[in-house]
C-alpha cells in the first residue's frame, strides 16, 4: 500500500540501492501505526546479494581477503559513522522495535565498540611454524572461509547484526545479510551508514530486508555462501543445520534460552530484586538471555516471591519512546496475544502470582504487563519452552544439588545467574551449570573480549572474543622443503 507521507527504505546490494518485487509496511508496535515502507526482498534479491559478495571476495582488486589493514580501517570508519548517527538510530529503534529508549541506547551503545574491537582483531594473527625435519618447514595460515550468510533477528537488530558481520569482515569474509521486516526503517538507516563508509569496497557487505522466508533460506542453501551465522529460535537453527549439512557448510548459531536465576538464602535481595525485574522486562522479555526462570532457595522464597511480584506489578508498559515507560511493547499484536494465551494456560498447572497480559486501552496495540507464575513441575511448558516475552516462572529449591538439577532441567544452556554472598558457592555452582555464560550477583554482562554462545540446544560456535574470528576462518598447513 502506498503511504506518501512516510519514509521508504531500500536494500543495499553491491554498493547500490535496490528495490524488491513489492513494498511492505512497518509499524510502531505500541500503536499499530504505519511509520514507513520498505522494499521487501525475495529470493532474487538474496541471490544478487550472494553474487555480489562472491565477486567482492574473489576479486583480487578489492584486496579484502588479504588486506587486514583495509579491513581494520573499514570497521573503524563504520564505527565512527555509526557513532555520528547514534541518536538517530536510538530514536528510530525505540519507535519501530518498541524497546524503551534506555534499552535502545544500550543496544546501539554496545554495537559501536564491537566494531572497534573487531577492527583491532583484524590486525592480529596467530599460527605455528617449525622445522619439522631437516630442511622441511611447516606453518599454519588462517584464511577467510569466503562468503558469510548472516541472518539477523528482530529483537536487537543493530547489535546482533554487528555481532555477526563484524568478525566475519575482520576475518576477511564478505557478507550477504538478511534483516527482519519488523525493523525495516532501522535496517535502512544501518544500510545508509554502511553505504557511506568509503573504505568499505562495494559488495563486501550486502544487506536486504524481507518479510517472508525466501531470501534467508537461500543464504543457507546457495553454494555461493561458505558459512552461516544465525541468531534466533532453536527450531529454525535445527533446520539451518540440516540444510547446511547437505554442503558440509559450517554454522555459527546462537539459539533459544531459558536462563535460570538461582537465588540462595544468603543473597542480597536489595541488589537482586531490581536486576531480576530487569531480567524479565528488558527488551520486553524478547531477549535470548532473559531471566525467564527465577529459582529461589526455600529459606528466602517467601520474601523473594513477595518482593519480586510487587516489583513486576509496578512496571508500567508504554511506547518505547515515551518518557516514563517501564517496559516497551512486544514486537506486534500477534506476539502479544500469543504470550497472553501462554500465561492463561499456565494457570492450569501453576499458580499465577502476577497476571500481566494485554492492555486493552485504545492505541495499546502490542502492550502487555509482565507475568510471574509459580511452578513446581519441571516438565511444565512454561519451564521447558522459550516464551520470548515478559513472563517468568518462580521455582523453589532446597540445597545446591537441587538448584543445579533444576537449572539443568531444560534443553537450553545459554546463560544463568547465581546470587549469593558466599565467597565460594557461586563458582562452585557455576561450574556445574550447563550454560555458556554464568553471572555472579549480576545479569546480562557481555564483554566484546569474551566469547558468547550456548550449551546444548542453545547453539553451536561462539561470537565475541577472539574465537569469533576463528568461526569465519579455516586453517591451511603449508609445507616447504628447502
Amino acid at each position: 500500500m502506498a503511504h506518501p507521507d512516510v519514509p521508504h527504505v531500500r536494500n543495499l546490494i553491491d554498493g547500490a540501492w535496490r528495490d524488491g518485487p513489492r513494498a511492505g509496511d512497518t509499524y510502531a508496535p505500541a500503536t499499530g501505526e504505519v511509520i514507513g515502507t520498505f522494499a521487501d526482498a525475495d529470493e532474487g534479491v538474496a541471490r544478487a546479494a550472494v553474487a555480489a559478495a562472491r565477486r567482492a571476495f574473489d576479486d583480487p582488486g578489492t584486496g579484502w581477503a588479504r588486506d587486514r589493514t583495509l579491513r581494520s580501517r573499514a570497521l573503524l570508519e563504520l564505527a565512527d559513522r555509526m557513532d555520528a548517527r547514534r541518536a538517530e538510530l536510538v530514536a528510530l529503534l525505540s519507535r519501530e522495535q518498541g524497546k524503551k529508549r534506555a534499552d535502545a541506547e544500550l543496544e546501539v551503545g554496545d554495537a559501536i565498540p564491537k566494531l572497534r574491537y573487531n577492527a583491532a582483531l583484524a590486525l592480529t594473527d596467530a599460527g605455528r611454524a617449525g622445522e619439522m625435519a631437516p630442511g622441511s618447514y611447516s606453518m599454519t595460515l588462517h584464511q577467510p572461509l569466503g562468503v558469510a550468510g548472516v541472518i539477523v533477528p528482530w529483537n536487537a537488530p543493530v547489535v546482533l547484526a554487528v555481532r555477526s558481520f563484524a568478525p566475519a569482515l575482520a576475518a576477511g569474509c564478505t557478507v550477504a545479510m538478511k534483516m527482519p521486516a519488523q525493523t525495516a526503517l532501522t535496517n535502512g538507516l544501518l544500510y545508509e551508514i554502511v553505504a557511506a563508509t568509503a573504505s568499505l569496497p562495494p559488495g563486501v557487505l550486502n544487506a536486504f530486508t524481507e518479510s517472508g522466508n525466501e531470501g534467508a533460506p537461500l543464504l543457507v542453501s546457495d553454494p555461493g555462501t561458505d558459512v552461516v551465522s544465525y541468531t534466533g529460535s532453536t527450531a529454525v537453527g535445527r533446520a539451518i543445520m540440516a540444510e547446511a549439512a547437505r554442503r558440509v557448510k559450517p554454522c555459527v548459531l546462537e539459539l533459544g534460552g531459558k536462563s535460570p536465576m538461582l537465588v540462595f538464602d544468603d543473597a542480597d535481595l536489595d541488589a537482586a530484586v531490581p536486576v531480576l525485574t530487569a531480567a524479565v522486562t528488558t527488551f520486553g522479555g524478547q531477549f535470548c538471555m532473559a531471566g525467564s526462570r527465577v529459582l529461589a532457595q526455600a529459606g528466602i522464597a517467601d520474601e523473594l516471591r513477595a518482593r519480586l511480584a510487587a516489583a513486576l506489578e509496578a512496571v508500567r508498559p508504554g511506547p518505547g519512546d515515551h518518557p516514563g515507560t517501564g517496559m516497551g511493547p512486544v514486537v506486534d499484536r500477534a506476539q502479544a496475544e500469543r504470550i497472553d494465551a501462554l500465561v492463561a494456560d499456565a494457570g492450569t498447572y501453576g499458580k499465577i502470582l502476577v497476571r500481566g497480559g494485554l492492555l486493552h486501552a485504545e492505541g495499546a496495540d502490542a502492550l502487555l504487563r509482565p507475568s510471574l507464575v509459580e511452578v513446581e513441575d519441571l516438565a511444565a511448558p512454561l519451564v521447558q519452552h522459550e516464551v520470548f516475552g515478559p513472563v517468568a516462572t518462580f521455582e523453589v529449591f532446597g540445597d545446591e544439588d537441587d538448584a543445579v538439577r533444576r537449572a539443568n532441567a531444560t534443553a537450553y544452556g545459554l546463560a544463568a545467574s547465581v546470587w549469593s554472598r558466599d565467597v565460594d558457592r557461586p563458582l562452585r555452582v557455576a561450574r556445574r551449570i550447563d550454560a555458556g555464560t554464568v553471572w555472579t550477583n549480576s545479569w546480562a554482562v557481555i564483554r566484546d573480549q569474551m566469547e558468547e554462545g550456548g550449551f546444548k540446544q542453545s547453539g553451536v560456535g561462539r561470537l565475541n572474543g577472539p574465537r569469533a574470528l576463528a568461526e569465519f576462518q579455516q586453517i591451511k598447513h603449508l609445507v616447504h622443503h628447502a
